[in-house]
């Protein structure tokens, strides 16, 4: 039996992609605790899936399709850092998303009822839209990052226009993490669309 690392996501695109880019590299310093995500790799992930059974994956594939189709495309709005559980102690850092996240919000609640019937854990937590820059290594962030978080609290970061999400594949080598797209839905009547030059990429 085969397994594939896989997630959802929404890639990066344009004037966020660059200034996400930007600001992950300012908030990081010299020891200072976080594994940040690599610049290559940042995308907005809806679901992490886990190891999927490679046979699988077609009825993955057609529940993010029967949850796109009712989605029509729109635009999200980023701006700041912030982090969870809160600013002060941050386990994860974040690019905040001021306008557009109640689109992401009705579509994640779409793909967790479509997953569970494949058997997929649902979250037990409400999704919360934002861009994951980093994630604490072990105990906490450092002064220098908690005040930077604070210090980009209203940078503007753009405007992502949104009509796609892609089924990613996770593969961990010696050089890092890169992504393969496995899959890639539009929204709406276009939903069944599938454009063979995106079949693999590295984000």
């Amino acid at each position: 039996m085969h397994t594939i690392r896989s997630f959802i996501a929404i890639p990066l695109a344009g004037e966020v992609q660059r200034a996400a880019r930007k600001i992950a590299r300012e908030l990081q310093s010299e020891k200072d605790g976080m594994k940040w995500v690599p610049e290559d790799n940042l995308h907005l992930t809806l679901k992490f899936l886990g190891d999927v059974v490679d046979r699988e994956i077609p009825q993955v594939c057609k529940v993010i399709r029967e949850s796109c189709q009712s989605t029509v495309p729109f635009e999200l709005e980023f701006e700041g850092t912030g982090g969870f559980p809160d600013d002060e102690r941050p386990r994860v850092v974040w690019a905040g998303i001021i306008s557009g996240g109640d689109f992401l919000v009705e579509l994640v609640k779409r793909l967790e009822t479509g997953l569970a019937s494949l058997g997929f854990k649902p979250e037990p937590r409400d999704y919360r839209p934002h861009l994951t820059l980093g994630r604490v290594r072990s105990g906490s962030a450092s002064p220098d990052v908690v005040e930077k978080i604070k210090r980009f609290k209203r940078r503007r970061l753009g405007i992502l226009p949104v009509d796609q999400v892609r089924l990613y594949a996770s593969f961990l080598d010696k050089e890092g993490t890169t992504y393969n797209v496995m899959d890639k839905i539009l929204f709406g009547a276009n939903a069944d669309d599938f454009d063979d030059d995106d079949d693999v990429s590295q984000m």
